[in-house]
Parts: structure tokens; C-alpha cells; sequence
């Protein structure tokens, strides 16, 4: 992969009438404020441009009023496809589900991430996995396209840039300095802390706490470094948004003398999406890879079927 200059991205976007960005399928915060920042970037320049994600996942209650979220577009059949488009935060075209024939139909594709495991699949690919956050790449290009920062883009990617570093627990330097500015250009953080981190329904209380009764520590795995993990089946999710369920890992991943968290989750009878972490020695690329996944060194993911134990046994086994 030849990674192209936020200056030829930015030519590609700039000299364009109109542009189609798309989002990953589950989105988070990443991959929505991404695609919104640059929507809106694009839009003060005058280009006509649609934002839009794949389901059948619905959009998470907390981005909900990000700016911009009102014009996301869900339904495919209302893309217009047009012939710039850019993929946000998908480390390969599969996580752009039924929106991935969008993105093979335009003229010029542009690929933004941040993903290690993402080898490039645009005819632009700007990748960086030294970044904390797609959304410290999309503010490059913002700059590049000399859009000044108004609070409504510094909002979106502050979303992307908080949730992407923990809340800024595993932050490099360089995103502390990103947040100032952004904040500085007018995000109420405290407010966007709350409604990212800091809110969930009643009933999240005791789904976690049905998870974490039957939470499992495996000292032993990974030559030794220890593995915990929970498993969130498909009657615990009953009644749970699925973006509720991904914090089960911030949970999991503090256990003491565990270097890698995993979190199963049965989104559909049979069908799983795996959330790894690991703390300092182990890179989860090799391991997600190996089970049709990727990610970042020590976060990473993917998806499995079977039962439970078939699906737990796997990655214990691989481990």
C-alpha cells in the first residue's frame, strides 16, 4: 500500500461537486464523527455531499445529537453514490457491509483510517496507524483544506478522539494537544464526556451484572500473561441496544494479572462479534487475524459462530 498526501486527498475532495462519505457497519464514535466532521467541512465549501452507514445495527444513542446526525442517511436505496467517495474508520471494505458496492461504484475511492490491520482498498488511501483516531487524520485533511474549525466539526471529532483513546487513558501526546484546540474551538466536553461515557439505561446495571458473575480468568493463556473473559449472550442482550454491550470490555480489561480481555457478544442466535484488549506485551493483530479479524495492537476484533463454548474454546485454544 502506497499511502497518498492529505494534499492530493484534499485535491481530490476539493475539485469535486460532490461527495458520498460512508461510516462502518456497528458505528461508533470513530467512524460517525469522522464522517460528519468532513461532511460538514465539505459542505462549508459549497459540495453536495451525503454521510451515511450500513445497518442493520441503528445508530447509538449518544451520537445521536452530534451535529450533522439528522442528515445521516440509512436507507442504501437513498445513496446517491457519487462519483468522490470516501470510507471512514473501515479497516477493509467488509466493514462497510451493504454500503461496500457504494464504494467500488465511484470513480475516485478514498480510504481514511487509522487501522494497523488495514492493508489499503482505495484508489486514495491515507492510513495511518501511528494516529489515535480516524478522526485525527480527518482534521489533517480539514486543514489541508484550509476549512477553518467551527464548534460543530471540532464536536464530531472530539467524539472520536475521546472514545478511541478511553478517555484519554491511552492517549499519545499529540492527541492531548488535538483535544485543546478542539476544545478551544468551542466543544463542551463535559457534556459530551457524560453522554459518551457516562450514561446508560437502568437495565445496563444488571445485564452487567449477570456478565460479570460468570466472568472467567484463565491465568495460564498467552504462555502465562492471562486471559479474562465474559461472555454477553444472546438472552442478555434481549431488551440492550448492542453499543451498550461493547462497554462490557472497559469493564473486563482491569482485571489484575490479566494481560489480555475478551468480550463475546451474541448479537444474533450463533453469531458473535469478539472484543479484544490486551494492556502492554501482546499485539491482538496476529491473534484477530487468525480467526478473520484485525484491528490495532491492543484492540482488536472479530466475528465467529456456534455455541458459547465452541466460540469461547477457539480463541482459548488459539491463546
Amino acid at each position: 500500500m502506497t499511502t497518498a498526501s492529505t494534499a492530493a486527498i484534499a485535491d481530490a475532495l476539493g475539485g469535486a461537486s460532490a461527495v458520498t462519505i460512508l461510516c462502518h457497519v456497528r458505528p461508533d464514535a470513530d467512524t460517525i464523527g469522522s464522517g460528519l466532521a468532513l461532511g460538514l467541512a465539505l459542505k462549508t465549501r459549497g459540495l453536495d455531499v451525503e454521510v451515511s452507514y450500513p445497518g442493520p445495527e441503528s445508530l447509538p444513542v449518544a451520537l445521536r445529537d452530534l451535529p450533522g446526525a439528522r442528515d445521516l442517511l440509512v436507507e442504501p436505496d437513498a445513496l446517491k453514490g457519487h462519483d468522490v467517495t470516501v470510507s471512514v474508520d473501515a479497516a477493509g471494505p467488509d466493514r462497510l457491509g451493504e454500503l461496500a458496492a457504494v464504494f467500488e461504484r465511484a470513480v475516485t475511492s478514498v480510504v481514511v483510517d487509522h487501522h494497523m490491520s488495514n492493508g489499503g482498498f482505495g484508489d486514495l488511501d491515507f492510513v495511518d496507524p501511528d494516529a489515535d483516531c480516524t478522526a485525527v487524520l480527518v482534521l489533517r485533511l480539514i486543514d489541508e483544506l484550509d476549512v477553518p474549525l467551527n464548534a460543530d466539526i471540532a464536536t464530531c471529532l472530539y467524539a472520536g478522539l475521546a472514545t478511541d483513546t478511553g478517555s484519554f487513558k491511552w492517549a499519545r501526546p499529540d492527541s492531548f494537544r488535538v483535544a485543546a484546540r478542539l476544545l478551544d474551538s468551542g466543544v463542551d466536553g463535559r457534556r459530551w464526556s457524560r453522554a459518551l461515557f457516562d450514561t446508560h439505561p437502568f437495565s445496563w446495571l444488571s445485564m452487567v451484572a449477570g456478565v460479570l458473575a460468570s466472568a472467567t480468568f484463565v491465568p495460564e493463556a498467552a504462555d502465562g500473561a492471562g486471559l479474562v473473559y465474559a461472555v454477553v449472550d444472546h438472552d442478555a442482550m434481549v431488551g440492550m441496544s448492542w453499543e451498550e454491550s461493547e462497554s462490557i470490555i472497559d469493564i473486563v480489561r482491569t482485571t489484575a494479572g490479566a494481560e489480555i480481555a475478551a468480550v463475546f457478544k451474541e448479537i444474533e442466535p450463533a453469531s458473535w462479534t469478539v472484543s479484544l484488549r490486551s494492556k502492554a506485551s501482546v499485539d491482538l493483530v496476529p491473534i484477530a487475524r487468525a480467526l478473520g479479524g484485525g484491528g490495532h495492537r491492543h484492540a482488536s476484533g472479530y466475528s465467529d459462530t456456534g455455541s458459547a463454548s465452541e466460540v469461547v474454546d477457539r480463541l482459548v485454544g488459539l491463546l
